[in-house]
């Protein structure tokens, strides 16, 4: 039996469709209904109900999936234990942060490129809203985002906090004390998208406080970096992707009263028996982030 056609089989009933699956698979949608179509004649069944607006399971795909899922399960297992990680080859489509791109995605990137040359990397960087909806529609196999994600199908690996620090321009001219919320509501605070976690804590500090700020959003974090260092605002980031401009003094931590919750993130992938290189990939981004976490620590 084809491991090919199963992989398939899995994509279209995940997906909902024969184009969907091609798209996933990098391949054309011909090839996927003749590996259907084998498989279809080596098991005597049809697994799919076709129709020109939709494609369907029938009562014996349903029986397949549980099986389907097993059999590339054990040979992700068998691949894994047993085979060279040089021979991996396919692609996973990687979602990422902007958080991490600017810390320890580039030495990740270097890793896989050692114990996996034959795996190509796909990379979307995105906010965390719009990498779950893809996370959980199947679009990517990996999201690097806020986590956890509290979802029974989703697996969750810490990648570790990251504080936040209040930062602004030395030509606001800020006072030398420690400042309060009253302080910073005088000036635009620059954060996330308003449907991100940053950006929900934010409101939720000045609010707690009665104060109303005026807010400026970014998808972001250049963005969000260069209008704090030509000081339209000040702006609460993990210290870590801020550092070259704290040295060069563009910016300025700022001794703030109140506090952000830090950031938190997670390496999340379907719980599906059939994520073996997933797995992997985010075992060793575990590994590469405590060990950034660590150094950045000392």
């Amino acid at each position: 039996m084809d491991f090919r056609a199963l992989e398939t089989f899995l994509w279209i009933a995940r997906l909902g469709g024969f184009r969907l699956a091609a798209d996933r698979l990098n391949t054309t949608q011909p090839s996927v209904s003749a590996r259907i179509r084998g498989l279809e004649e080596e098991l005597g069944v049809r697994l799919f109900e076709r129709s020109a607006r939709a494609v369907a399971l029938t009562p014996k795909g349903r029986d397949l999936i549980p099986y389907a899922e097993r059999i590339l399960a054990l040979k992700g297992e068998m691949e894994a234990k047993v085979g060279d990680p040089a021979a991996v080859q396919g692609t996973i489509v990687l979602g990422v942060v902007e958080t991490i791109v600017h810390t320890w995605l580039p030495r990740l990137i270097e890793r896989l490129a050692q114990s996996y040359p034959a795996l190509s990397l796909e990379l979307d960087i995105d906010i965390t809203v719009n990498l779950l909806r893809r996370l959980t529609a199947r679009e990517i196999d990996i999201a690097f985002l806020m986590g956890p994600v509290s979802n029974p199908d989703i697996e969750n690996l810490p990648l570790g906090a990251y504080p936040l620090v209040w930062l602004g321009s030395p030509r606001l001219k800020l006072p030398g004390r420690k400042l309060q919320l009253d302080d910073l509501s005088r000036m635009p605070v620059i954060t996330f998208p308003r449907s991100s976690r940053p950006h929900m804590d934010l409101e939720t500090l000045f609010r707690s406080a009665g104060i109303r700020p005026r807010i400026h959003n970014s998808s972001s974090i250049s963005t969000i970096v260069r209008m704090a260092v030509d000081g339209i605002g000040i702006c609460a980031l993990p210290q870590q992707v801020v550092q070259r401009e704290l040295d060069s003094g563009e910016l300025v931590r700022l001794d703030v009263a109140a506090a952000l919750p830090a950031l938190t993130f997670t390496a999340s992938f379907p719980h599906a028996s059939d994520t073996a290189l997933p797995r992997a990939v985010s075992d060793l981004a575990y590994r590469t982030a405590n060990e950034h976490n660590l150094y950045a620590a000392q």
